[in-house]
């Protein structure tokens, strides 16, 4: 969501200052003759329980997004009669560029501002509707777009925004992420994305790339058990489902391993002089149980006095062929041997750190039986160390 430029946000805070000094506002009260009844008591109510909040829709929320669309802000969605993320992304970033404090949320200060009350409104009135059904005495908010004073009305030759005007979604590729320090509608969708997924992003989606956004991106991350670096790569775009996920070769039904743990996309990296790693490596406390991650047969079995590299391990076999290969495990589940015949979820070992300086769980795959591939998007696709 991009704020209004420079020049405009001057306009609009000139207009909007004459607009409030004469008393302007967007909609007309009703009259006196017509409030009675049920609209008599809800005229009573003080205005502020009036006005609309996160999670609420209808006309109020409708009023809400007419007025920031016709000061110049961009909301995604239009308007839809729902304060969702996306309004109150959009109602923070007007509030920021107002010198207001950036809440998110509809006070009367702001109310006012963007003509939702009038002028001299203090707290018993509202010219806002209800946000729920309005009763047949109480006439309904116009279905138009809220008019602006005429001095920031566009130039005759100039299309008026409209409530239908829904900016294109956009097409996510590696080569167009943005940096620290990146600006535009990109670094807006990106913080509306992180909004959306439930973190807040000060100052809202205004188009910046700074240190909030990498903030951000950060604590996103963490909650997804990847690696924090603030920035935004594949692994984090496929968690905000900016990317789709990969189509796997293979797929799990159970993480192996019980949580808490931790694990990064390690595949290849050199591991001594003349090896790579062919697998992932999820750290955890030895002594926590580790699962089969399908229903298979065990095929092979490994001992920590004949297998100096892999410790305690064992291959789980599907029907298929493919196999798991578990390694440095610090003991076998009761009962488990060559051809044991195993369930996804079922226990068939503990970490530990047999043939290795730490416990983890060295885990591969095996697509049928072939040469393994990297199984980091495979775990990741069931991740459950933080569950």
């Amino acid at each position: 969501m991009q704020a209004a430029t420079p020049n405009a946000r001057k306009k609009f805070l000139a207009a909007t200052a004459v607009a409030v000094t004469v008393g302007l506002f967007a909609f007309a009260a009703p009259p006196a003759s017509a409030t009675t009844g049920t609209a008599a008591a809800s005229a009573a109510t003080p205005a502020r329980s009036r006005l609309p909040r996160f999670g609420q829709s209808g006309d109020a929320v409708k009023a809400l997004q007419q007025a920031l669309v016709a000061k110049g802000f961009t909301l995604v969605g239009g308007v839809d009669g729902i304060f969702s993320t996306y309004t109150r992304a959009t109602l923070r970033n007007f509030q920021s560029v107002v010198g207001y404090r950036a809440t998110g949320r509809l006070d009367m200060r702001t109310a006012r501002l963007l003509g939702l009350v009038a002028a001299n409104d203090t707290a018993t009135t509202t010219t806002l509707p209800p946000t729920t059904t309005l009763p047949p005495s109480v006439p309904p908010a116009p279905p138009t777009t809220v008019p602006a004073p005429t001095t920031t009305m566009p130039a005759p030759s100039e299309p008026p925004t409209t409530a239908a005007a829904t900016p294109a979604p956009i097409a996510w590729s590696v080569e167009m992420f943005p940096t620290l320090g990146a600006r535009g509608e990109i670094v807006a969708a990106l913080q509306t994305t992180l909004i959306a997924s439930g973190v807040e992003v000060f100052g809202g989606a205004d188009g910046v790339f700074g240190n909030a956004t990498k903030t951000a991106i950060s604590k996103f991350q963490r909650a997804r058990n990847l690696p924090p670096n603030g920035a935004l790569d594949a692994a984090t775009a496929i968690e905000l489902g900016l990317l789709p996920r990969p189509v796997l070769a293979v797929t799990l039904s159970v993480f192996p391993v019980r949580p808490a743990c931790y694990f990064i996309d390690t595949w290849m990296e050199p591991r001594g002089t003349d090896r790579k790693h062919e697998g992932v490596d999820i750290i955890a406390n030895r002594g926590q149980e580790v699962l089969a991650v399908a229903d298979g047969t065990i095929t092979k079995m490994y001992t920590a006095d004949t297998a100096k590299l892999s410790g305690n391990a064992l291959r789980l076999t599907t029907g298929d062929g493919t196999y798991f290969f578990y390694a440095h495990l610090d003991t076998f589940a009761s009962g488990v041997g060559i051809g044991t015949k195993v369930t996804a979820g079922q226990v068939i070992g503990t970490v530990g750190s047999t043939g290795a300086t730490t416990p983890h769980l060295h885990f591969e795959v095996h697509p049928q039986g072939g040469a393994a591939i990297n199984p980091y998007p495979i775990v990741k696709a069931v991740d459950a160390c933080r569950k």
